[in-house]
């Protein structure tokens, strides 16, 4: 009769182990390479993510070259550009997408060195923008006697964009937009 409870003690912990393999396979199966080697696929939200940031090359095994930085305007600008030349989907991406990138498992955390290699671990642009910003009603008389067309959030909206932090995952909304910082870019997958 000893051997029966033991084996169903073991059946247990079996079955029980099973649910944790399942999502790490999952979440391994969220994520791939390219044919090419030069994006990473992020099967769950469709995005391929090229694996150097804006101004490095990809040599097939590793990113060369110096990361462009950009103020906003310009990394907006130079999201159109490409949209225009490759007709392809190209944008920066919002700050919750770039926030996927970072491997909380890593220590420290950070992107997946193997996935992004030489990848700058800094602030990054985000198009992510300012939504909660509550409307003014600009012909209030107290608005007129202050001088205020709108808050001050919707004010720091305009001179400030949002970045995130590709080697802790940190979202942050007061980044001056002229601030000159590295551009990953992200198009639909192919």
């Amino acid at each position: 009769m000893k051997p029966l409870p033991l084996l169903f003690a073991l059946l247990v912990g079996a079955f029980a182990a099973l649910p944790a393999r399942a999502a790490d396979s999952t979440a391994a199966q969220d994520w791939s390479l390219s044919a090419d080697g030069a994006y990473v696929l992020d099967h769950r939200a469709g995005l391929a993510w090229p694996r150097c940031v804006e101004g490095m090359q990809w040599t097939g095994t590793n990113c060369t070259g110096k990361p462009l930085l950009l103020d906003r305007a310009e990394a907006t600008a130079l999201a159109t550009e490409r949209w225009k030349a490759e007709g392809v989907g190209w944008r920066i991406p919002r700050a919750a997408e770039l926030q996927r990138l970072v491997d909380k498992s890593l220590s420290p955390p950070g992107l997946n060195p193997q996935m992004f290699p030489s990848a700058p671990g800094q602030w990054h642009w985000s198009a992510t923008a300012n939504v909660n910003a509550p409307s003014v009603n600009q012909y209030t008389y107290g608005n007129i006697a202050q001088s205020r067309a709108g808050d001050g959030a919707r004010q720091a909206a305009m001179i400030n964009g949002w970045a995130v932090n590709l080697s802790t995952g940190e979202a942050r909304g007061d980044a001056a937009r002229a601030s000159k910082l590295p551009v990953r870019l992200v198009r639909p997958m192919p």
